[in-house]
């Protein structure tokens, strides 16, 4: 929505001021301690059993007391990067659960996790005990279900029913990218600072232990775990000069974030400094427009690129921009303001087209302006003409929002609008199928229910008028059925299309009405749908023509608009579209794998291609018992920037409030249709690819059916010519789209970037999550056309290239067997560890073919908060909860976990609330409303409504995280030692996964190694 125009303070905004000046890129340092570290016998310690332990319950021990005197005191530092104050209260001693399985870890080419490495083995990790201290051995693997997504109800035994097909884990969610709220494992466990170095190298620097003194032990329960010899991928440790211990040298995400926070979190980020980086997603604060854009619609992989295209490929940072052009605002933020230059429209410069923008340069007194993107001259024409002042600017500069804003909107001439004509105000068609599994499972009886109400809260610009959307209804098994509710009816007729093969739409008066006036007809539809099909046996169902039937009803009614088709199963039936079962789990792990990504017709993409054409966009609602191809399906919602939900197993007692509440905000939120957009950039930079959901039939113009607040378009760009370090680089991103009110407008967004031509500036001013999100993007693009053992290594390669060329050409001369990574990527390699292990590039043995597909598509429009969250989850212990600050996370590790404790995890799309056996009674009480840790219900799905303190400010943390994601999450409860943990255990991301996964100190081992390599 766009706020009328009030002129603003004067904005400061320097044309070309540099960023501010920095001391040199700070860098992380970690280095091994000496190897006679490794000689060290470990302490006798025992397992805890877990829940399949056939063993009797043996207490583990406490790891070897800490003698103070192992730890010399580091000089004073600036910044201490590394602060053990962030374990989490509770005993020293964590879980003594068994670590992962020894399953092969990281392996560079990826391989089935049943064939041998191609690194050098060692002996099999079950017969070597532990190398550090205090570290429990580990277990033989336990069968583990997959860690994402919906499954039936569990049974008092922990697992879902068998129906006939192998069961699925109890949850629909997807693994989860790295959250800023928990950091990797500290560097200064047990390790004294370096009090050598440049004063700003030195905060992050850890040298060996002093000569002379004995290495002191490491805390159990502050290291990551061991590197285990014979992983794959990493050789055994022996003594020698390559060896390493990394289990301390993390770099804490954490740190990372709670230092962003006091850092930028105070003082609102005013956007009018050219290059400078925002606060990271995970930091709470305020934006004021200054010139640039809002980093919530646009955040760039680097804010100082490189000036020629020598310099970016030696450094292979990736340069681009994650946008999202609709994004919501906080409520203490302006919306983009409206500009209406009447029918002349807005001005243009005449050569390269860009919008009118802070970066335009007035000449001539005003009678002319220079592009900021080509340097062509235009004429100012008479009605848009001012004179400027003493400094060149025009003096109702700060009066226009396209002169000194970074993002704002123009009302749209007809000549912007399709065949020159004004555009109707779009439809919502509502596609229900009525087969017999999605009557038997409730969902038909729930949707109709939910649409009597949900109706009334269309979208709208102005929330005091009622929506001008129209809405028209189909139900449809083998053949479709049309409702005619027009008003004047005294109840809703039914028209049947069995003739799937030629879809056409039956009727066009009636089809398609406005809620207000025939309410009544529709309610009684509504009433009478869960009936009439109450009975059914037909279980075969259609999918292509029913996409045709809504396509064709809104081509009648010569409009754009959005289809919401809640379907089943795989349509086998014979039509247009008919799909078979491919699901074939033994092209997993081989060349052809790639294929099982790929729709198995082409009828789905030329479908898509006219969807788009015509401005309509597809959400998809999927509730499937066994395979549905969602490979195929999602072509069309993906295509026309629609959406995919997914409810595996759904059942209306433990699903209906997930479904509903996502249903509910993707047919409330904000949304454009028919939209066109394309990022102009300044001479020497171009858009080279597009990632997100969307079309392209040209290599510049990104058609997007319907676009969302959610949904956002990644484009990576290239050199083409060389850059200035004067005048910077320059992009604006321009959508034209069609408002839900029917008014056709235009949306800019502006950003300006320095260019540097030294690399020391580029890693300065780098944004890993952005970076991260775009890796992840490509790859998951990439699975669609090459081998998955062929895209991980390509991640691999290209993180260990970023971080040795800023080794050899920006870090202080130093040891190599040192690990030294830039200030704003030390978690590079946590975070790309998360991606390599998630389960589009390295599934489960349980992990669907359906689930992968749904990820891989859902992952493609994420933005960098929700990346952040999906590939490191967030994990809070809950303590302290009553102070209206959140607690400060802990590292996404089982080590973090305290018997006593009760501790919530996010990923974006489940919340987890894990509750330790040795919980306290009071705190179970508060919770749950029962003392006893036996009589927890783990399958709730909400918290009960206690009348105490803690019970309500748990359940507004919850509903607060809720309000933060596009989706909604729904509540796991996991009892320690219950079956469900092997899930809540796949999200702690820094351990090694049962799926072959590396451990966060197993990556960073082997990216030290790959970095040497490339080095000498």
């Amino acid at each position: 929505m766009s706020a009328p125009y009030t002129p603003a303070a004067p904005p400061t905004f320097p044309p070309t001021s540099t960023a501010p000046s920095q001391p040199p890129p700070t860098e992380a340092v970690a280095q091994p301690p000496p190897q006679s570290y490794y000689g060290a016998p470990p302490p006798a310690q025992l397992p805890f059993p877990n829940a399949f332990s056939s063993t009797g319950p043996t207490q583990p021990q406490a790891p070897p007391p800490v003698s103070p005197q192992s730890f010399p005191q580091a000089p004073p530092v600036s910044q201490p990067p590394f602060s053990t104050a962030q374990v989490p209260p509770g005993p020293t001693q964590s879980y003594g659960g068994p670590l992962p399985p020894t399953q092969p870890s990281f392996s560079r080419p990826l391989l089935p996790t049943s064939q041998p490495s191609t690194f050098p083995a060692g002996p099999p990790p079950t017969s070597t005990p532990s190398q550090l201290p205090g570290v429990m051995q580990p277990q033989p693997p336990v069968s583990q279900p997959s860690p994402y997504h919906s499954g039936p109800p569990l049974t008092s035994t922990g697992f879902p029913p068998q129906v006939g097909a192998p069961p699925r884990p109890p949850f629909a969610g997807m693994q989860g990218p790295p959250m800023a709220s928990q950091g990797p494992p500290m560097a200064s466990q047990g390790l004294p600072l370096a009090s050598q170095g440049s004063p700003m190298a030195q905060a992050n620097h850890v040298p060996p232990t002093q000569p002379g003194m004995p290495p002191g032990p490491i805390n159990a329960s502050l290291s990551g775990p061991p590197p285990q010899p014979g992983m794959q991928g990493y050789p055994p440790q022996q003594n020698g000069e390559h060896q390493c211990c990394y289990c301390w040298c993390f770099f804490t995400q954490i740190q990372v974030i709670e230092d962003d926070k006091a850092n930028k979190g105070s003082e609102p980020f005013t956007t009018g400094v050219r290059g400078q980086a925002p606060p990271l997603v995970t930091t709470k604060f305020q934006v004021k427009d200054q010139g640039n854009a809002s980093p919530r619609y646009i955040r760039c992989t680097a804010y100082n690129i490189p000036c020629n295209s020598d310099m970016a490929k030696q450094s292979q940072v990736p340069l681009a921009a994650v946008i999202k052009p609709l994004a919501p605002l906080p409520p203490d933020e302006t919306p983009p303001y409206l500009v209406d230059h009447g029918e002349s429209g807005p001005i243009r410069c005449n050569r390269c087209k860009a919008y009118m923008c802070p970066y335009m340069q007035f000449i001539e007194g005003g009678r002319r302006f220079q592009c900021g993107f080509c340097s062509c001259v235009t004429e100012v024409p008479p009605h848009y003409f001012q004179h400027l002042d003493h400094t060149g600017k025009r003096v109702d500069c700060y009066d226009r929002p396209e002169l000194s804003m970074g993002s704002y909107e123009f009302t749209a001439t007809v000549d912007y609008c399709k065949n020159n004509k004004i555009p109707q105000p779009p439809a919502f068609i509502f596609l229900i199928d009525v087969s017999y599994n999605a009557v038997k499972n409730g969902m038909v009886g729930i949707v109709c229910q939910e649409l009597k109400t949900l109706l009334d809260y269309l979208p709208r610009e102005n929330p005091d008028v009622e929506s001008n959307i129209r809405v028209g209804f189909v139900t449809y098994n083998k053949v479709l059925h049309f409702y005619n509710v027009k008003a004047s009816l005294a109840q809703p007729q039914m028209m049947v299309v069995s003739d799937v093969a030629d879809m056409f739409v039956p009727l066009l008066d009636g089809f398609l009405v406005n809620v207000s006036e025939s309410r009544v007809v529709i309610e009684s539809l509504l009433d009478q749908i869960p009936e009439m099909f109450a009975d059914t046996r037909e279980t075969e169902s259609v999918f292509g023509p029913v996409i045709q039937a809504g396509l064709e009803a809104l081509k009648a009614a010569d409009c754009a608009g959005k289809l919401f088709v809640f379907h089943s199963s795989l349509p086998i039936a014979e039509a247009p579209g008919k799909l078979k079962n491919r699901e074939d789990k033994k092209l997993v792990g081989t060349d052809k794998e790639k294929s099982l990504f790929q729709p198995q017709v082409s009828f789905y993409n030329t479908l898509a291609k006219e969807c788009v054409a015509q401005g309509c966009c597809v959400d998809l609602f999927l509730f499937p018992n066994q395979y549905v191809d969602v490979a195929t399906l999602g072509v069309v919602p993906t295509s026309t920037s629609g959406s995919i939900y997914k409810y595996t197993y759904f059942q209306a007692s433990s699903d209906q409030e997930r479904f509903l509440n996502d249903l509910r905000r993707d047919v409330q939120k904000q949304v454009g249709f028919d939209a066109l957009m394309r990022v102009r950039t300044s001479t020497g930079i171009r858009a080279t690819d597009f990632f997100g959901s969307f079309y392209m039939s040209n290599t510049t113009d990104v058609e997007l059916a319907g676009l969302d607040c959610d949904k956002t378009v990644t484009v990576e760009f290239r050199h083409d010519d060389k850059l200035s370090e004067e005048t910077g680089a320059l992009m604006q991103c321009a959508v034209l789209y069609t408002s839900c009110s029917g008014q056709r407008r235009l949306r800019i967004h502006n950003m300006a970037v320095n260019c540097c031509s030294q690399l020391a500036d580029l890693y300065r001013n780098c944004e890993t999550d952005t970076i991260i999100n775009f890796f992840a993007k490509y790859a998951y693009r990439s699975v669609l056309c090459s081998p998955i053992k062929n895209v991980r290594d390509s991640l691999v390669n290209q993180c260990a290239q970023i971080l040795a060329c800023y080794r050899k050409n920006c870090a202080s001369p130093s040891s190599a067997g040192q690990l030294i990574l830039p200030e704003c990527m030390k978690l590079l390699p946590v975070y790309l560890n998360c991606v390599l292990k998630s389960d589009v590039l390295q599934p489960g043995a349980d992990v669907s073919l359906d689930d992968r597909a749904y990820l891989r598509q859902l992952v493609s429009t994420l933005d960098v908060s929700e990346s952040h969250v999906f590939f490191y989850p967030r994990l809070l212990p809950l303590v302290d909860v009553m102070s209206m600050s959140l607690p400060v996370a802990v590292r996404n590790s089982e080590e973090r976990l305290s018997r006593g404790g009760v501790y919530l995890l996010e990923n974006g799309l489940n919340i987890f609330l894990w509750v330790g056996v040795n919980a306290q009674q009071e705190l179970l009480q508060n919770i749950f409303g029962t003392p006893a840790f036996g009589q927890i219900d783990p399958n709730m799905t909400s918290l009960p409504a206690l009348d105490n303190p803690f019970s309500k400010r748990l359940r507004e943390i919850i509903e607060s995280f809720r309000a933060q994601r596009s989706r909604y999450m729904k509540l796991m409860v996991v009892k320690q030692e219950d079956k469900l943990e092997l899930i809540f255990k796949h999200f702690l991301v820094e351990d090694k996964s049962n799926n072959g996964g590396a451990s966060y100190v197993d990556f960073l081992c082997h990216m030290h190694k790959e970095i040497r390599q490339l080095l000498s």
